[in-house]
């Protein structure tokens, strides 16, 4: 028996279990983001118009993913509702690159996963944000495609118009430090965005046009003397070179202390890669007096980066967004972290800082693995006096109930059926399967993820037990209780780490 056999006899068109992970589940993307939702989800998602942070903690298939991707689309359509007052949302959930840029920056002897991780700082993980708020927001202002869905609107010359001059300034500084776009050369996408901003860098430029002009003058001068003038004047070669020297020492002098300031920034940035002479060669066209008193991440502290963040968020006020959402996700998922829970504490412990936490404008979404509230029970009372997590819209368990994993389960089989049908889980299964005791099965699972794999594994028992030539359209209580008993030790398994799941 097949199947999909069994699922269109009750009005269902596709298996809606197939799928464990929210990021490549269809049934989730296209019917329940919207309704289906866990019971922490108003203290989770707070207020647009007031951008807080969150911190919810759950175990493996308890939905985080889930949750940061009903944020993204909630977000989406709260700004498609206030077009005046949008909010920037940066996706935080690929550590994979700037572990690998922090690493490469780390001698051989630290580049040790727990021994670099123990390098890592607060200022780390605003480099990353930052890189990637810069990076988006250039996009959208030079109109570059990005992948996803709500990667937001192209920001039109209307809007652009908006800006001064010292906040177009602001925005080349921070992409000439953070712009990390690879689909063309670092320089042409920088002078891309001066040209699309109008700022036109005359007055950074007149010392390179008076040594061009010196030049120029001298090599005509000399060109003159040899063909018409007095042939001694040729000889004196240190008259030329002074006023030479003269003409471009402003333009060296300048270029000196770009450079400094360029190979501190690289140095400083340890998550974003960049290159000393690209970077001069872009602070050239900003005048000293536009230079000076400007926060630059070239120091390592934060303070230049609270004030960096500052310079974005009034940039993105000018263009219309009220405030900035980061969703963090999926931090157990890189390589170099591997799932350990201690590489994940050394990873994160710095973030959790109540003065970034609570950075005025600023909300951080975050879905952490259930292992690190562990150690949050196990911290000293200087960890929590810094992170002031009775102030951050903490979640300590995202847990799910029975009852809720079976409204869950009914909503999938709605959203997977034909026009007109309208099947629930208690019709799958006989009339000795009661309702009550399905919710009490589901309670044992926990999370959807393990209701998804279980969903699935029954039916597959339920249509190898049968033939096409004689079906059996509901699922016995035998073969209900024998799937959940062998998943039960199966999960188990998985939980000790004895078995894949």
């Amino acid at each position: 028996m097949r199947i999909q056999q069994f699922l269109e006899h009750h009005g269902i068109l596709r298996n809606p279990f197939a799928e464990e992970d929210a990021q490549t589940d269809p049934v989730f993307k296209d019917h329940c983001i919207d309704s289906t939702r866990h019971p922490t989800w108003d203290k989770v998602y707070g207020d647009p118009s007031e951008p807080s942070t969150s911190i919810v903690f759950g175990e493996k298939g308890a939905g985080k993913t889930a949750l940061r991707l009903q944020m993204d689309r909630h977000l989406a359509q709260y700004n498609q509702q206030h077009p005046d007052q949008r909010l920037f949302v940066i996706q935080y959930d690929d550590f994979n690159p700037y572990l690998d840029r922090f690493r490469e920056r780390m001698s051989k002897r630290r580049r040790r996963p727990d021994k670099m991780l123990a390098e890592w700082q607060l200022w780390d993980h605003m480099d990353a944000i930052l890189a990637l708020g810069v990076t988006q927001l250039v996009d959208r202002v030079l109109d570059v495609p990005r992948l996803g869905t709500h990667a937001g609107q192209p920001i039109g010359p209307e809007l652009l118009g908006q800006l001064d001059r010292h906040q177009c300034r602001d925005l080349l500084l921070l992409a000439a430090c953070y712009d990390q776009s690879t689909a063309e050369p670092f320089k042409t996408r920088w002078w891309r965005l001066r040209r699309r901003l109008r700022f036109w860098p005359v007055k950074a430029n007149l010392d390179l046009g008076l040594g061009l002009a010196a030049s120029a003058a001298i090599a005509g001068g000399v060109i003159y003397l040899a063909a018409w003038g007095p042939r001694e004047w040729i000889a004196r070669w240190w008259l030329w070179t002074a006023i030479l020297l003269a003409a471009w020492l402003p333009r060296l002098w300048r270029a000196i202390r770009c450079w400094r300031l360029a190979r501190g920034i690289v140095r400083r940035m340890r998550v974003v890669p960049r290159q000393v002479h690209p970077l001069r060669q872009l602070l050239l066209n900003l005048t000293p007096g536009e230079l000076a008193g400007q926060p630059l991440p070239n120091k390592e502290r934060t303070e230049d980066r609270y004030e960096l963040l500052g310079k974005l968020q009034g940039v993105l006020q000018r263009l219309g967004h009220t405030g900035i959402v980061v969703l963090v996700d999926r931090v157990d998922e890189p390589y170099l972290i591997n799932g350990s829970a201690e590489m994940m504490r050394a990873l994160l412990w710095p973030m959790l800082d109540n003065k970034f936490l609570k950075h005025p404008g600023m909300g951080l979404k975050m879905m952490l693995p259930i292992e690190l509230s562990r150690f949050i029970e196990r911290e000293s009372r200087d960890f929590y006096q810094r992170a002031r997590l009775d102030k951050q819209n903490m979640v300590p368990t995202l847990q799910w109930s029975g009852e809720a994993l079976f409204d869950v389960a009914n909503a999938r089989l709605a959203a997977c059926a034909e026009n007109g049908a309208a099947p629930t889980l208690r019709e799958l299964f006989d009339e000795a399967v009661t309702e009550q005791r399905l919710i009490e099965a589901l309670r044992t699972l926990r999370v959807p993820r393990h209701m998804f794999k279980f969903m699935y594994r029954l039916l597959v028992a339920h249509c190898n037990a049968h033939t096409d030539h004689d079906p059996v359209w509901k699922i016995s209580a035998a073969t209900f209780e024998s799937v959940l008993a062998l998943y039960a030790r199966d999960q188990n398994a998985m939980e000790l780490g004895l078995g894949a799941g």
